[in-house]
């Protein structure tokens, strides 16, 4: 993702990267509805069959963008646990270089407060457990003196478990309190003596009897001397493996296929090997992209942990941003090498001797943006994916190398095409095409490029060269097509170069599309566009091969111990549950409207959709060929009619219907409350030719073979 550095410029001007959004006119659009024909028909040929789904087109996208794992996915309560920050009396106000962001990824990281006079605690630089500093405690046998944070949401007969690291003079006497409450009663406290001037580490169990949304841990001691703590930790004792069980239990229903991580923009100013061994020595990291700080708690074999809990297959991006080849190299090793090699030794002593063979690897992020961390020119660009290829390939020969594209539409939305030359449209194989020049320079060292798009309350605008905001009186089905065009786009492109370089004909390198997101994604009025976004890929599955939302937390809702699927969740299951995985073709007798913008930017030269506007219909058959599926979108406010044909295909004569309807486009799904989106099943005792179509409702229709 674009780096909250160069939000005011990527969020209006590059409206995170862009490619294929529809600009069409309001009333064109309502006059192409009005006039198509009634009813719509389509021609569905089963005989007629299009390159295999791939399962990773379900993919889904992690970064440590503020708090999204740690707060969205990881099951730690305490926040800076190994005290990245000093101990001070008041929170002071962020600097401006050090603001955290906020919205979606959470607000900035709870604070540790003094218990007795703040004057009493010291960062001690000289003895420090980990990282910079620790907090070292001068005590007195008077009064309990130490440190508090306050904010933990607690569970009613929860048990939580941790650990604390403390080092000190032999007379402190500690106690570690979960507090729930003002009363004397309302707290749960361990004591701990016998320390030394060795840090050593104490366990922590603790049993909440009442729901409490602002509990806090207490750490205090009285006695002689001081006392110097670590790091602490705590979680619920149904952690699975440090991660949230509800979380592992909603993603793993997902069968997303593949997680692409740890960035994004993240990934260019991290160094992999901080974020391996024991998680309590780990520093913690001020992260300068997102400018928050990070516990460097979840690294490489947390990810995998995460990866085989959920049945998913690993995606690594690679930092070339600020790092090197050498890195890389390493970082391949470390993951698919025997632990007979060095930094396959490191991994078994991490605890971890198989190797975790990682297919899939992203050679950088966006790296064709200027506010990406370690950006250069394309040319020298192409020299540095090539070096870190042969690295990469070196260790392990198998992998698949993914590199870090832009077409260009994504470099003219973004206007990062000023930055390479003199014109805002980017011309193919043209001085800023970022994808060109790596099919062009870099065929041989990868296997398929990385393409990217955002589409959020703005459009690029490309009479005006910059971001315009939407139309609200836009009609609905010209705001459900937008993802979809961006599919459509990306493919138009991939024909220029297919015509332009003869070597990609000769190899092929398919599209990663290991980012994209669309606007309201915690109500229903983003499904219907998913589902067409997934359409437009269908229809294009040679080029297709693998797709990652951004970002996995917006599938869910949770709250309180308990998660759930959101619509755009239940639309990812939904698909991957029940819609088939051999594309057949679909032809029909209403033709999307033609494009009434130029194309170039967010516009591609032919619209999204198959040829029963203003409805989009897809098909394919189950892996084993015994059931015949057929998807339909209806992208509008009003009831839609279709007339269906079957060829091809000796069908049963019966079969089931599942649909998402919900009664409103603002319908979600959380945590405490009736679900607002449900699949709706009906059995169809005959294969209907007929069907009529309720408002941005999306249907899947399942036929059995004979």
């Amino acid at each position: 993702m674009s780096t909250p550095r160069s939000i005011s410029r990527v969020t209006r001007a590059l409206a995170i990267v862009a490619a294929g959004a529809c600009a069409q006119s309001a009333a064109t659009s309502v006059a192409a509805v009005s006039s198509a024909p009634a009813p719509v028909s389509a021609v569905i040929d089963a005989g007629k069959t299009l390159t295999p789904i791939n399962p990773n087109l379900y993919g889904m996208f992690i970064e440590h963008a503020g708090g999204l794992v740690y707060r969205g996915m990881w099951a730690e309560l305490i926040d800076d646990r190994k005290f990245f920050n000093p101990i001070i009396a008041e929170d002071p106000a962020p600097t401006e270089g050090q603001r955290e962001r906020r919205g979606p990824f959470g607000g900035p990281p709870r604070r540790w407060i003094p218990v007795g006079p703040a004057e009493s605690i010291a960062m001690d630089v000289q003895h420090a457990y980990v990282g910079d500093h620790s907090p070292a405690i001068a005590l007195r046998s008077d009064e309990p003196r130490g440190i508090r944070q306050a904010g933990l949401t607690l569970l009613r007969d929860q048990t939580y478990v941790g650990r604390i690291i403390l080092a000190g003079d032999p007379g402190a006497q500690v106690s570690v309190s979960l507090v729930w409450g003002t009363g004397a009663a309302d707290r749960q406290t361990l004591s701990i003596g016998k320390l030394t001037s060795d840090y050593a580490r104490f366990p922590l169990t603790f049993k909440c009897p009442v729901d409490h949304d602002n509990g806090r841990i207490e750490i205090t001691a009285i006695g002689p001397g001081t006392l110097r703590v670590g790091a602490v930790s705590l979680m619920p004792a149904d952690n699975v493996q440090g991660w949230r069980h509800e979380v592992i239990d909603v993603l793993k229903s997902l069968r997303s296929g593949l997680y692409r991580w740890p960035g994004g923009n993240f990934v260019s100013a991290h160094d992999w090997r901080d974020a391996i061994g024991d998680p309590d020595q780990r520093p913690p990291i001020w992260d300068p992209v997102w400018r928050t700080l990070q516990s460097n708690d979840v690294g490489t074999d947390e990810f995998m942990t995460l990866c085989r809990l959920t049945e998913v297959e690993p995606y690594i991006t690679v930092n070339s941003g600020f790092g090197d080849a050498r890195s890389a190299a390493e970082y391949v090793e470390y993951a698919n090498s025997p632990a007979t090699t060095p930094w396959g030794a490191k991994r078994a002593g991490n605890g971890h001797p198989e190797p975790y063979r990682v297919k899939f690897w992203n050679i950088g992020n966006e790296m064709w943006g200027s506010y990406q961390y370690g950006y250069m020119p394309l040319a020298q660009y192409v020299v540095k994916h090539n070096l870190f290829a042969k690295a990469m390939r070196k260790v392990d020969p198998s992998i698949i190398l993914i590199g870090s594209g832009a077409m260009p539409d994504t470099m003219t939305g973004s206007k990062e095409s000023l930055n390479l030359g003199d014109k805002l449209i980017s011309e193919y194989l043209g001085p800023a095409d970022w994808t060109g020049a790596l099919f062009l320079g870099c065929l041989d060292n990868m296997d398929m490029i990385s393409e990217h798009y955002y589409n959020y309350d703005s459009h690029f605008d490309l009479a005006s060269a910059k971001q315009a905001p939407n139309d609200p009186n836009e009609p609905l089905v010209d705001w459900m097509r937008r993802p979809a065009n961006h599919i459509r786009i990306k493919y138009e492109a991939y024909q220029e170069y297919l015509k332009r370089i003869p070597a990609l004909r000769e190899k092929p390198v398919p599209i990663a599309l290991d980012e994209y997101a669309y606007a309201s994604r915690g109500s229903y009025k983003v499904v219907p566009a998913y589902a067409w976004n997934f359409h437009e890929m269908f229809r294009h599955s040679d080029i297709y091969q693998l797709a990652t939302l951004t970002f996995i937390t917006s599938t869910y809702h949770s709250a309180r111990g308990q998660a759930v699927l959101n619509p755009t969740g239940i639309l990812f299951k939904f698909y991957r549950d029940r819609f088939g995985t051999i594309p057949v073709d679909v032809s029909g007798n209403s033709p999307q409207p033609k494009p009434t913008d130029p194309p170039g930017g967010e516009q591609p030269v032919v619209h999204a959709g198959s040829d029963t506007f203003p409805l989009d219909v897809a098909a394919a058959w189950t892996t084993d060929r015994k059931t015949l599926t057929v998807a339909v979108i209806n992208p509008t406010e009003s009831q839609q009619t279709l007339s269906i044909e079957i060829r091809g295909a000796k069908l049963a004569g019966k079969g089931t219907l599942r649909r998402l309807a919900p009664p409103s486009l603002t319908a979600t799904v959380v945590v405490g409350q009736a679900p607002g989106v449900k699949i709706e099943e009906k059995t169809l005792r005959a294969i209907p030719t007929k069907e009529e179509f309720a408002p941005f409702s999306v249907s899947i229709y399942e036929f059995p073979t004979k």
